[in-house]
């Protein structure tokens, strides 16, 4: 079965939490290097999240595009951490969990805002794409986007590459009205886009809204598509406790964010920011004992 039978095939599909999360518990957080250091470190925390109850894992492979290391001024083998960070999280998932082989923004503007072009974002997200593709992942999600044109770069790259399916997904800024993006984006602007680019599934995770308020946003979308929809919350709003930005929102309260977001319309759910397994297990125990 391939995840988007699956996902017709449940009335849920439960993903994981943060990665970021996790590895700033095990004080290698930021550490470009971590699928080559510390892979026993990656798959462990992918395993936690089966334990908890996932169905499928999103690879160690967040901001891993040529652009956004170049960025950061990180000398690092592209394809060498990618296919890394999808073969620990298959060497964790075996048979049964699904792979989806995590993409995130560059880190730069497309014009008139910043200096490149569509054109050279596609091609970025082509190379990481064709990367993940051949080293086995079961689908691609594209996430954390806040400009919906640089999304579109991404999908429209990875339906160029190769025929899974895809996973695109939206951060929001604020709910009233119609949402928004930081960028502007509306939810409408976002589901027709998305679907007119062939997106099999959309959704919306991070961003500065809570999992309550992410229902609304779930809620706008199922409005104005039939495809599946999944959300991935933080677990609350950010807040500063002196230099440091924690998300303490304990896992019943965001399992009641969840619930909200599945009565709203969405089909697959999971956890960002600040999200742990115990919040993953929370979800699960909600749902399925």
């Amino acid at each position: 079965m391939d995840l988007l039978e699956y996902i017709k095939s449940n009335k849920v599909t439960l993903l994981d939490g943060a990665m970021g999360t996790e590895l700033k518990k095990r004080d290698v957080m930021g550490n470009f290097k971590n699928n080559l250091e510390n892979k026993e470190i990656v798959k462990e925390i992918h395993q936690s999240y089966i334990k908890a109850g996932s169905s499928a894992i999103i690879t160690n492979t967040f901001s891993m595009n040529s652009l956004y290391l170049e960025s950061k001024g990180v000398d690092l083998n592209l394809e060498l951490v990618n296919k890394k960070g999808v073969e620990i999280a298959k060497k964790a998932a075996g048979e049964d969990i699904f792979v989806l082989g995590d993409i995130s923004s560059t880190g730069k503007l497309l014009k008139p805002y910043g200096t490149h072009e569509e054109t050279e974002f596609i091609e970025v997200y082509k190379e990481k794409a064709k990367i993940l593709d051949e080293s086995g992942v079961d689908a691609f999600i594209i996430e954390t986007m806040v400009d919906l044109r640089e999304a579109v770069c991404a999908l429209k790259a990875c339906k160029e590459v190769s025929n899974l399916p895809v996973i695109v997904s939206i951060s929001f800024d604020r709910v009233e009205n119609v949402g928004r993006t930081v960028m502007g984006n509306t939810v409408k602007e976002v589901v027709g886009k998305l679907s007119e680019e062939k997106a099999d599934v959309i959704g919306t995770n991070c961003g500065s809204l809570s999992p309550q308020q992410m229902s609304e946003i779930v809620k706008m979308m199922r409005g104005k598509t039939d495809l599946p929809i999944m959300v991935e919350p933080n677990a609350g709003q950010p807040k500063l406790k002196g230099e440091e930005t924690v998300y303490d929102m304990p896992p019943t309260q965001f399992t009641a964010g969840i619930l909200a977001c599945i009565e709203a319309g969405a089909n697959i759910v999971g956890g960002c920011c600040g999200t742990g397994p115990e919040h993953i297990e929370d979800i699960n125990r909600a749902l399925f004992k």
